[in-house]
């Protein structure tokens, strides 16, 4: 079995890689100290395509793989930014961490609306065997 990575996962790297650099650690160090969402970053990934790449073809998305997406998350976390794996295989970019914190960095939040309360644990860490 190869487990050397296609033409086309290097590609998908260094393209993400490229995207990434445009947000230097300035840019996260301003929305760490203003505790905000990196709205700038998910709308470059997102016009890129990237934030879309496990959804099918038929339906709007790249249609990759799971190792293309695995890559594309360790290039986000490269950067300085933190991919958040999420339930459904999305992910998302955001250099805060969420564990222990009772912030959010989500749109709805910023506006002033409260989320219901969860009975789910906040930080990912603590679920894990």
């Amino acid at each position: 079995m190869d487990f050397g990575r296609t033409q086309e996962q290097e590609s998908i790297r260094s393209a993400v890689r490229s995207l990434c650099a445009q947000f230097p650690n300035e840019y996260w160090r301003e929305l760490d100290g203003a505790s905000e969402y990196p709205e700038k970053f998910i709308r470059a990934l997102t016009d890129a395509g990237w934030l879309a790449a496990l959804i099918p073809n038929e339906f709007g998305g790249a249609g990759l793989g799971l190792a293309e997406a695995a890559l594309i998350i360790e290039e986000v976390n490269a950067s300085g930014g933190n991919a958040a794996v999420r339930s459904g295989g999305t992910f998302r970019g955001s250099r805060r961490a969420s564990c222990g914190s009772r912030r959010s960095a989500s749109p709805s939040r910023r506006r002033g609306r409260r989320r219901r309360a969860s009975r789910r644990p906040r930080c990912i860490a603590a679920t894990a065997g």
